[in-house]
């Protein structure tokens, strides 16, 4: 039961043991003041010529007059007392309700925030009225939403700030490497070892630029377009490179809004990790969106590999985390995952994974259905 609830019953037990305590009291009180009422007092001093059945007279006029009285104060009672409890419980209903409403209201800002996609971790409760403990309640709720709104800034900022000092750098690497890997003056050795740190550079670039694209996501898209997923689909699908790996497409209509650059990244990273996970043995990557009965759409990629267990798919979407393969050997950055889960949810979506049936895995996208395109910029 709901804390209303329970204290409209509590109130409304009290109510009743204490009416039942006024109503026995009464009763008894009453009880003795017709046992010494001065009419049959009276009727028990006067003479009777037969005194045992005058005295057998006097004695049933009391019994019947006690009864009477005593019954019809016992249900006029019991209905006044009915009466009052059920008033009692209607006011306590509301009194109840009216004390916590600042409660509710602490609640609803606290779902509100907890189901915002960018955590809605700047909105405040600011709670109005007196200086109470559920006042208080929501004063420090405030002060800890401010704390953790300013530390999810500050991580934002430092992942975009040394994400952006890093890649200067790493260009630079880049193209001096190159230079100094010319064959023309340059021995085999040198070359090799060049290639080599080429290929560490470039995995350092994806690294930096998964980072920036993960902090980017993670904020809600304000400047949406009309963008069809159908289109992203088969457009990824054509530029995505899958040597011996069979990849097929259902490219239907599903349209929704947001920004066009990162959905076409979602779409990607799903691919890519399809791709990625059926070589460099071959197998099958399956891409489709479309539009499901409740009127979202959805984009969908299954493809074979590996047999994933169902305990490990909520750490797949997690940064950095890889299925059964040492992090400084694996291919990619870790970052896939965590970046279609960031681009969703900014999206105002979820991420869903299921294991497919002889290995691999199975990941849908869902997103809000949009309007025709002619009510959005494009």
């Amino acid at each position: 039961m709901t804390i209303r609830t329970r204290l409209t019953l509590v109130y409304g037990v009290l109510v009743l043991i204490a009416g039942l305590m006024i109503l026995g009291i009464t009763h008894l009180l009453a009880y003795q003041r017709l046992n010494g009422n001065m009419v049959i007092a009276k009727l028990e001093a006067a003479p009777f010529p037969d005194a045992a059945a005058g005295q057998r007279y006097v004695q049933e006029i009391r019994g019947d007059a006690t009864n009477d009285a005593l019954k019809a104060f016992l249900t006029q009672g019991g209905i006044a007392l009915a009466v009052v409890l059920a008033a009692a419980l209607a006011f306590s209903w509301l009194i109840v309700g009216r004390l916590l409403q600042p409660l509710h209201r602490v609640t609803e800002t606290a779902r509100r925030i907890a189901n915002a996609p960018d955590r809605g971790l700047h909105e405040r409760i600011a709670l109005a009225g007196p200086h109470d403990e559920v006042k208080e309640l929501a004063d420090t709720f405030d002060i800890m939403l401010g704390r953790l709104d300013k530390s999810f800034d500050s991580q934002r900022r430092f992942i975009a700030n040394a994400s952006h000092e890093l890649r200067t750098p790493l260009t630079l690497n880049r193209t001096l490497l190159e230079v100094t890997i010319d064959p023309a003056t340059a021995s085999p050795e040198l070359v090799q070892l060049g290639r080599t740190l080429l290929a560490v550079n470039d995995r350092h670039e994806r690294l930096i630029e998964g980072l920036l694209l993960l902090a980017r996501s993670e904020r809600t898209v304000t400047d949406r377009s009309y963008v069809d997923l159908a289109d992203v689909v088969a457009h990824v699908a054509g530029q995505a490179p899958h040597d011996g790996v069979e990849l097929t497409v259902d490219a239907r209509e599903a349209p929704t809004t947001g920004n066009a650059v990162l959905l076409e990244r979602l779409v990607h990273n799903l691919v890519e990790n399809g791709i990625r996970h059926n070589l460099p043995t071959g197998g099958r990557v399956s891409a489709a969106s479309g539009t499901r009965p409740d009127g979202t759409v959805f984009v969908t990629v299954a493809n074979t590999g590996p047999v994933v267990p169902r305990y490990e798919l909520p750490n797949l979407f997690e940064p950095f985390r890889r299925l059964g393969v040492e992090r400084a050997t694996a291919p990619g950055a870790g970052l896939g995952l965590s970046i279609v889960r960031a681009v969703a949810t900014a999206h105002g979506g979820v991420v869903q994974a299921d294991p497919r049936d002889g290995g691999g895995l199975i990941v849908t996208v869902i997103l809000p259905t949009a309007a025709p395109s002619s009510e959005y910029p494009t």
